[in-house]
């Protein structure tokens, strides 16, 4: 169902009437506004003084009214641009089916930017992993429009959060968990892939600040050196054998309707991989921006102010 998905999102996003329908029915969002939000915080604890003042510099000339300006909010803004430019949907993930782990495949073969055309007008049929690329380095050129400028970070602060969803990241034939429906206890019963958006979120906690404040006390140096190795395809597979070990491989036997009931290990292990991928995608997104705008790495040996008040 891989590229069903794909092009459904592409199909739809080409007839302008049936865009409610589109909102109404679409669920696959990767981390609900608190985990994006998460992660822009983790991002921004990691920033250099220099790099931090021109985020926000740039992120001051957001007038499109869709978020607040800071960070944490504006890394929940690509959701809501999305909901009026359907073009943008597949842009959000990459379903790397599970059978057969080809990226390339989910990545429509990595079409190139025409010639002159920024990237955010770039075609619809594109992946998660193409898209942090094309806007880090947009970011990175001092010679970028302001305006696109704008929109490159504005992406790139959500998109690094969203292929670290391990299911935005893969697939099962099953649009990327959306067909899979669970229940747990104390959860009420939604997909597999709201769970991972959100659910699991919420069981590290409702308030994104304290969430982020709590991730940041228990990373180490070596994670931050660890971590930031790689490219974001190489982040990506990351996330999509997290899919295939955890999100899907640890999923019990169905019962007799197809549904699944999430034992409390499920769910235990879920919270703790879902701490791990926020966290991973916040020093990522760091080093990510530090590199685009001239700030230095984050590295073992750098001590960085929090904005909760500790040192790293």
């Amino acid at each position: 169902m891989k590229l069903n998905r794909q092009l459904f999102l592409t199909f739809i996003s080409s007839v302008a009437c049936a865009a409610p329908l589109m909102m109404a029915s679409q669920s696959a969002l990767a981390w609900g506004d608190e985990g994006h939000m998460v992660v822009g915080l983790i991002a921004s604890n990691y920033l250099t003084d220099n790099v931090r003042s021109q985020v926000d510099a740039i992120l001051a000339n957001d007038s499109s009214g869709l978020t607040a300006g800071d960070i944490a909010s504006e890394a929940t803004w690509a959701d809501k641009y999305r909901n009026s430019h359907r073009e943008t949907a597949a842009w959000h993930f990459v379903d790397t089916e599970i059978s057969d782990g080809d990226i390339d495949a989910a990545c429509f073969g990595h079409p190139s930017l025409p010639a002159n055309t920024p990237a955010s007008g770039g075609v619809a049929q594109d992946c998660v992993v193409d898209k942090v690329d094309q806007f880090a380095l947009e970011l990175r050129d001092p010679n970028t429009d302001p305006a696109e400028r704008l929109l490159a970070l504005q992406f790139l602060l959500h998109f690094v959060g969203d292929m670290h969803q391990p299911l935005h990241s893969s697939d099962s034939h099953d649009r990327g968990g959306n067909d899979e429906t669970v229940s747990a206890t104390g959860i009420a019963a939604g997909k597999l892939h709201a769970y991972w958006d959100t659910a699991f979120v919420n069981k590290l906690g409702t308030d994104q600040n304290k969430v982020a404040s709590a991730l940041i006390a228990k990373i180490t140096k070596a994670q931050i050196a660890q971590w930031q190795q790689q490219t974001p395809r190489d982040w990506s597979l990351e996330a999509f054998d997290l899919a295939r070990t955890d999100a899907y491989g640890k999923l019990p036997t169905p019962g007799s309707t197809g549904k699944y009931k999430l034992p409390a290990s499920y769910v235990s292990n879920a919270t703790s991989v879902v701490a791990l991928q926020l966290s991973r995608a916040g020093v990522r997104l760091a080093k990510i921006l530090n590199d685009a705008l001239g700030g230095n790495a984050v590295s073992g040996a750098s001590i960085f102010v929090s904005p909760f008040g500790e040192k790293k």
